[in-house]
């Protein structure tokens, strides 16, 4: 199974990069990796598995291939990373 967010396949086993907010600091977000992996709750989702959760994988999520698209993206959001 795969899922196509903005333009781009991702399958289970995938590691990408997405913004993470610091849960007890909200105004604190980091570039983080995660897996794409099959949703276990879901079994026709997937997830992404961060921090021993699991978020869904959606087109309102930003998901990014490399660490490097990643940081550019967080630069030009938020500013130096």
């Amino acid at each position: 199974m795969d899922v196509n967010i903005n333009g781009t396949p991702y399958n289970p086993g995938d590691i990408v990069y997405v913004f993470y907010r610091n849960p007890h600091t909200q105004d604190v977000a980091n570039v983080q990796a995660a897996a794409v992996v099959n949703h276990p709750d879901h079994p026709n989702e997937l997830a992404l598995f961060l921090y021993e959760n699991y978020y869904p994988l959606t087109n309102e999520t930003a998901v990014y291939s490399s660490e490097t698209e990643a940081i550019q993206a967080y630069e030009q959001y938020f500013g130096g990373y």
